[in-house]
C-alpha cells in the first residue's frame, strides 16, 4: 500500500486534513552512539545503555538505545513531519507504548503513522482530537516501537 501525502503543507495543516484510515511514511533519523551514551547517563543508566563492554557481556550482546531515547527520536520526526507547526494544542498523553525490537547505534529510524481516529471536539468545536498508532521501524523494516498518540488540533473552520 502506497503511504499517503497531505493536501496542505505541515505550516499550513489542520485538524481537517488528517483524515481516519490514512497511512504516512516519513524517515529518517540516525542513532548515533555518542547520543545513545549520553542520553542514556543522563537518564537510563543501565549499563547496556551506557557502556558498550558491559553492553557486550549483556543479553543483548552490544550497546542498544534505552527506549525512553527511541521515543525521543520517534518524537523529532513526528514533530517535523507529521504535527501541524500551526494548529497543534499538546497531548494528553499516548496509550500503549511498547518496545518490541532493540535499537542499536547505526541504525536508522523511520515511522509509520495510521490515523486511527479523527473527530471534532463537542465541547470544544474550535478543535479536534486525532488519534494516531505510531509505529517506529529501523532500516531492515523491522517495527522496534508502537504507541497510540492522541493530539489536540485546531480546525481551519469553526462550525
Amino acid at each position: 500500500m502506497k503511504p499517503a501525502t497531505f493536501a496542505k503543507p505541515i505550516e499550513d495543516r489542520y485538524f481537517e486534513d488528517y483524515i481516519s484510515g490514512a497511512v504516512y511514511e516519513f524517515g529518517s533519523i540516525d542513532v548515533q552512539e555518542e547520543e545513545v551514551i549520553s542520553f542514556s547517563r543522563r537518564f537510563d543508566p543501565q549499563p547496556f545503555h551506557t557502556d558498550p563492554a558491559a553492553a557486550a557481556e549483556s543479553i543483548y550482546g552490544g550497546l542498544i538505545a534505552s527506549g525512553w531515547h527511541t521515543a525521543g527520536l520517534m518524537m523529532r520526526l513526528f514533530a517535523d513531519h507529521y504535527l501541524s507547526h500551526v494548529a497543534s494544542l499538546g497531548s494528553p498523553g499516548v496509550d500503549e507504548l511498547r518496545w518490541l525490537e532493540p535499537v542499536r547505534p547505526g541504525d536508522s529510524l523511520s515511522i509509520r503513522l495510521t490515523v486511527t481516529d479523527a473527530k471534532r471536539s463537542r465541547s470544544k468545536p474550535d478543535r479536534g482530537i486525532l488519534h494516531t498508532f505510531c509505529e517506529t521501524l529501523n532500516q531492515r523494516g523491522q517495527v522496534v516501537m508502537t504507541m497510540k498518540a492522541v493530539n489536540f488540533l485546531l480546525c481551519r473552520e469553526v462550525k
